[in-house]
């Protein structure tokens, strides 16, 4: 039975491991060998922006390099190959659970007034490195700060971010999660040696849904389906089976279809996302939102109408804002959707 270790961050899914817990890497393993590499010839650089599709294991990937780093210090004898950490030992569990004295992990931090978590990476978290790299690495090995996702850091953040990137001390490694490349400065970006991460394979993103209780359907046909709308992501297909994201997505859809949306409709799936325990049902909402108007924007552009595409583009960086704002105000979440619907509804038969 799964036992949890690591302290639960803004997107834990119940049952499903953390990325510091996670002993399996399924996938990138052409990325992870290439990087223990340029470790086992001393020209590991000293921050990698690891870049791809949310879900698809970057920040497991991320842990498993840390679990290698410090299970061989002496980077000449380090094996050719990542090797995947052992989750009966000490190291596995100190890193896991955030004790290990040689790995800071930052992410979003908890937010006291709401209950829940702020909407960003603050400046505070960030701090925290200074901090941590004044501190003697305890055995010469590394010290390794893993910031994810790095592109949720607010704009203080990234600046202090910034100035550890420009003069990080020996033998220092970040590890910056990012799912947007262009949501982080040019000056961050420059800075670190970027590994794109592709999405899994449909047979790997059933062989991780196969190693935990996802619930997956019985049918193949509906399995076949599942996999398709998880677009190479794990986390995907497991929002999309527990958390109601398949009939979310169908009933927005419909609503969109429909040449006047029915009010008592729209109601319905707002308030099926809008309970303070549904946050994970409203944060798939308003992903399939931006999905649809990104989806819009690339078909308007492919069809040579630029205007309509530009029209969409800046829809859905207006939607952004709204959903940063809902989230960071604490605001009417039930609202927020009703509007999120009827501003969409209009937008996409202009």
């Amino acid at each position: 039975m799964f036992e949890r270790i690591a302290p639960e961050q803004h997107d834990t899914l119940d049952g499903i491991p953390e990325p510091a817990e996670n002993p399996v890497l399924v996938g990138h393993r052409e990325a992870g060998d290439a990087l223990v590499a340029a470790y086992r010839a001393g020209k590991l650089p000293h921050a990698l922006l690891f870049v791809g599709p949310q879900g698809i294991g970057k920040a497991t990937l991320a842990f498993h390099l840390a679990n290698h780093l410090l299970s061989h210090v002496d980077h000449e004898r380090s094996p050719a190959h990542l090797v995947a950490p052992d989750p009966g030992s000490a190291l596995f569990r100190q890193i896991a659970n955030g004790a290990h004295p040689s790995v800071l992990h930052l992410t979003r931090p908890a937010n006291e007034k709401t209950k829940s978590y702020k909407s960003a990476v603050t400046v505070d978290e960030i701090r925290k490195v200074s901090r941590f790299l004044s501190l003697t690495s305890h055995d010469g090995g590394y010290r390794i700060v893993i910031v994810d996702p790095a592109d949720d850091m607010n704009v203080n953040a990234a600046n202090a971010l910034l100035k550890n990137l420009e003069e990080p001390p020996a033998r220092t490694l970040f590890i910056l999660i990012a799912h947007s490349l262009g949501r982080l400065l040019p000056t961050i970006r420059s800075r670190c040696q970027i590994v794109r991460l592709a999405p899994l394979s449909d047979d790997d993103v059933l062989r991780v849904l196969q190693s935990f209780d996802t619930g997956l359907p019985d049918s193949e046909a509906d399995r076949a389906a599942l996999i398709a709308n998880a677009a190479g992501s794990p986390r995907t297909a497991i929002l999309l089976t527990q958390y109601g994201g398949l009939e979310i997505a169908g009933a927005f859809d419909q609503l969109l279809r429909e040449a006047r949306i029915p009010i008592s409709d729209a109601h319905r799936l707002a308030d099926a996302v809008a309970g303070r325990d549904h946050a994970i049902a409203f944060g798939l909402l308003n992903d399939h939102a931006l999905e649809t108007l990104a989806s819009a924007a690339n078909d308007a552009a492919l069809q040579g109408d630029i205007e309509r595409a530009e029209r969409f583009s800046q829809a859905w960086q207006d939607l952004r804002i709204a959903i940063s704002e809902a989230d960071t105000y604490n605001l009417d979440r039930k609202q927020h959707a009703l509007n999120m619907i009827f501003r969409l509804h209009d937008t996409l038969r202009m």
